[in-house]
């Protein structure tokens, strides 16, 4: 789209505090995940913890996989928005990134989407057996199943049709720097005719 940044544009410079902040953080497990808040059909917010697999190729843009089945699919389908909450207890930093979210599924966003549908099969690809046969399980939300828990091994080069690769593209980005005193803070914000804006502002 004409008012978000483009595939293969220069990294946003919020990309380098939050690349430090990833390696000062690596040997902290729970550093790789955070909450991501979307907007449900009836106008609730809902949020939950989901795992960064990294960014797309040379975009900013997070990527995050799910399910197709799952209510946090449903409410991208509804609302394509969506903000990130990265908090990293070592350096006491965080991060929230909103912006628009883009879910990858087997005929989206469109079937000719060939860069999406490749990115989408090497995250697949990226996971572990493990993950992969998360996938394989029941419906997630849908009354307990009695089975289904053990499927067989899916395959680890092709996805199934309900596996989807969402992607957070960023538009607003706030970083907190909580040691410090005073703490600092800084926002930053794309504008489409003069790109990333960066500013500090009171904590």
């Amino acid at each position: 789209m004409a008012d978000t940044p483009e595939i293969g544009l220069d990294l946003a410079p919020w990309r380098s505090p939050l690349a430090r902040a990833l390696h000062r953080n690596r040997a902290l497990p729970n550093a790789r995940y955070l909450q991501l808040a979307t907007l449900r059909p009836n106008g609730y917010p809902a949020n939950r913890t989901v795992v960064f697999r990294g960014f797309w190729g040379t975009t900013n843009q997070l990527q995050i996989v799910t399910d197709a089945r799952s209510a946090k699919a449903e409410d991208i389908r509804h609302c394509a928005h969506g903000e990130a909450c990265w908090y990293f207890p070592k350096t006491r930093e965080q991060f929230r990134l909103g912006g628009t979210l883009t879910l990858v599924g087997q005929d989206a966003p469109t079937p000719q989407s060939t860069p999406y549908q490749i990115a989408r099969k090497t995250a697949w690809q990226a996971l572990s057996d493990g993950a992969r046969s998360q996938f394989m399980w029941p419906a997630p939300g849908a009354p307990r199943a009695t089975e289904g828990f053990t499927p067989d091994r899916p395959d680890p080069t092709v996805p199934p049709e309900h596996f989807c690769l969402l992607l957070l593209e960023p538009m607003h980005v706030d970083h907190l720097e909580l040691r410090g005193d005073p703490q600092n803070r800084w926002v930053y914000q794309w504008e489409a005719a003069t790109g990333w804006q960066q500013q500090a502002v009171n904590p």
